[in-house]
């Protein structure tokens, strides 16, 4: 089982403030995790991350991923899409948990966690030694970013192997 820590107080407001959460209509047996989970899975959908066979179990502010993920490019874009959301602080990948096609061996997910000031050209110079290089992390991120200006403190980014 693999384990990531992200900043659970940064990222895409998903689920709304505890506030709003108790004052709209609950669904009649749809508890709070389960209206959770359908809004993770909204996000992964609209993403076009989904896969039939993907689950999301929620702990608290941990996100379970159990299942098979089309690729390992695919595996990491699950990870960072529902780690990036406010309010979740850890992602798991369950025992079942990998990817339809063999990944490499060396195929360990690298990634970073944007610090304040930072740019994806300062974030391409550290991991792959040029700055001009960062449209390869822009890429890497896609459909999770939509333009590489747009990146904020506590985001955390994949990092394309090289």
């Amino acid at each position: 089982m693999a384990i990531w820590d992200f900043v659970k107080d940064a990222g895409k407001s998903l689920f709304g403030s505890e506030a709003e959460a108790q004052e709209a209509p609950a669904q009649p047996a749809q508890s709070d995790t389960d209206r959770k989970v359908a809004a993770l899975k909204a996000e992964l959908s609209a993403l076009g991350l989904t896969g039939k066979d993907v689950h999301l179990k929620l702990r608290g502010d941990t996100v379970v991923i159990s299942g098979k993920a089309r690729d390992q490019e695919t595996l990491e874009k699950l990870i960072l899409a529902v780690g990036n959301i406010k309010g979740i602080a850890r992602v798991e990948l369950a025992e079942d948990a990998g990817t339809e096609t063999p990944a490499p061996a060396a195929a360990t997910p690298l990634f970073h966690t944007v610090q304040k000031g930072e740019t994806l050209s300062a974030i391409a110079q550290k991991y792959l030694g040029k700055a001009n290089r960062y449209p390869e992390i822009f890429e890497a991120n896609k459909p999770m970013l939509s333009h590489p200006d747009k990146i904020y403190p506590g985001q955390t980014l994949r990092i394309p192997q090289i």
